[in-house]
């Protein structure tokens, strides 16, 4: 009886350690369908965002549509998530919506919007001399084929907020949860 029971033991433990293998490739591939399904279900309409039409430093009105404000994804801790929205430049009701989130945890998605792969920049200078930065539109932009949102995850990154400790505390799974609940606001699916 007792090498039965070790054995059950032993499998046992071994299946809990192939669950927790495939956990992290779940999560990403969860999150990816979740995004595919939002893009290609539902229109773009970000609610209770605020129009950008200028930026300091920049010359003119923008020449493409931004948006930014937060979502709510959690009433209970007050958790609010910061987006900023660019419509596409080409067709944006037919074009897809691309989810933007920055490397971290605790970068803010504006370093994804203004140095990789958003339709303005800061221009380069050697050294900055202090004053306003001066911001240069980027005609490389993926927003030429895309609408994207970038958004400030976890919560506690960038302009995201909590209003309670308790929502201040974040893992891998709440994050996933408030992304979730995060794309149905926004695309109203």
């Amino acid at each position: 009886m007792g090498k039965e029971a070790s054995a059950m033991v032993a499998r046992r433990s071994t299946s809990r350690r192939d669950w927790r293998r495939w956990w992290w490739w779940l999560l990403p591939l969860a999150c990816c369908f979740v995004c595919w399904v939002a893009s290609s279900a539902a229109t773009v309409a970000p609610a209770a965002g605020v129009a950008v039409t200028s930026l300091p430093g920049f010359d003119g009105p923008l020449p493409f549509s931004l948006e930014t404000g937060y979502v709510e994804v959690n009433e209970s801790t007050g958790v609010r998530l910061f987006y900023y929205f660019v419509q596409s430049e080409k067709d944006p009701d037919v074009d897809p919506l691309l989810l933007w989130l920055s490397g971290g945890p605790g970068c803010s998605s504006l370093s994804g919007l203004t140095h990789e792969i958003g339709p303005f920049q800061f221009a380069a200078k050697r050294y900055y001399s202090g004053g306003l930065p001066k911001i240069i539109y980027q005609p490389e932009t993926w927003t030429k084929v895309s609408n994207i949102i970038f958004v400030d995850s976890p919560v506690g990154a960038g302009f995201s907020y909590a209003a309670t400790q308790e929502g201040s505390k974040t893992s891998d799974t709440k994050t996933v949860k408030q992304l979730v609940i995060f794309l149905r606001k926004v695309t109203r699916c």
